[in-house]
């Protein structure tokens, strides 16, 4: 580990030049976390990592001043133990920026410079996250509301269809069937205004309600009544029965 961060490395700077191309918030954000490959590699393994990219960054600088071994172990160390929910292309990301966004060295590079430059990366990668937080949920409102009045739109003429079918078990099932087609046919047609074909649609709708006929039950003196006569006409079947015998 000592001589990853002591010794240039021509072939890993020329791999992480190639990863960074194109690297952006939302790939580094989606890449696999810093705890992740430590549970997957091991701690020993991922501050190696984190010290290859430190070490490459570092030979990208024409400065004189730069971190030495030491202070590039002890950065690796504390980037893997401070970001640990966030990504290894993210700390990739961080060193670029700060090659590329015009920061000035002077000459020289210290350590506090590197930790302030990486906060800072990761300061406005926050504020995309939430921006972009805030975008999906707007987006999702306005889907919301765009689905509420299409439903509201379509509730009307559904409940209409609704209202319009008729009971397969009613009587007279058929002959209803066939004027509201003739009603629908003749309106599409233009024979008939929509007042009309609203008007012929409600009493059809008004013929299928079925509303309960208790007036068949014959009330308790009239059913009493009706007994009565049951069974004198079932004594009159009798005694007639039993005089032939």
């Amino acid at each position: 580990m000592r001589e990853l961060a002591s010794t240039p490395n021509p072939e890993a700077r020329a791999l992480l030049a190639e990863v960074s191309v194109g690297l952006t918030v939302a790939q580094a954000a989606a890449a696999p976390k810093l705890f992740q490959l430590r549970h997957r590699l091991g701690e020993t393994v991922l501050v190696k990592l984190l010290v290859v990219v430190l070490r490459a960054f570092m030979d990208s600088l024409r400065v004189p001043d730069k971190p030495d071994a030491a202070d590039i172990l002890e950065l690796a160390d504390t980037l893997a133990h401070t970001y640990t929910h966030d990504s290894l292309k993210d700390i990739i990301l961080a060193l670029k920026e700060a090659r590329t966004h015009g920061t000035k060295f002077y000459q020289s590079l210290d350590v506090s410079t590197l930790y302030r430059l990486i906060a800072e990366y990761f300061t406005r990668k926050a504020a995309y996250l939430e921006n972009r937080h805030l975008d999906q949920k707007a987006n999702g409102a306005s889907t919301q509301a765009a689905d509420v009045k299409l439903l509201g739109d379509a509730a009307p003429k559904l409940l209409e269809n609704v209202a319009q079918q008729i009971p397969a078990d009613h009587p007279n099932a058929e002959a209803l069937r066939q004027k509201l087609t003739i009603t629908n046919q003749k309106a599409r047609r233009g024979l008939i205004t929509p007042l009309e074909a609203e008007q012929q649609r409600a009493e059809v709708r008004q013929a299928t309600e079925r509303k309960p006929r208790n007036s068949w039950q014959a009330s308790p003196e009239a059913q009493a009544a009706i007994n009565a006569r049951h069974r004198q006409e079932d004594q009159a079947l009798a005694d007639k029965y039993y005089v032939r015998s």
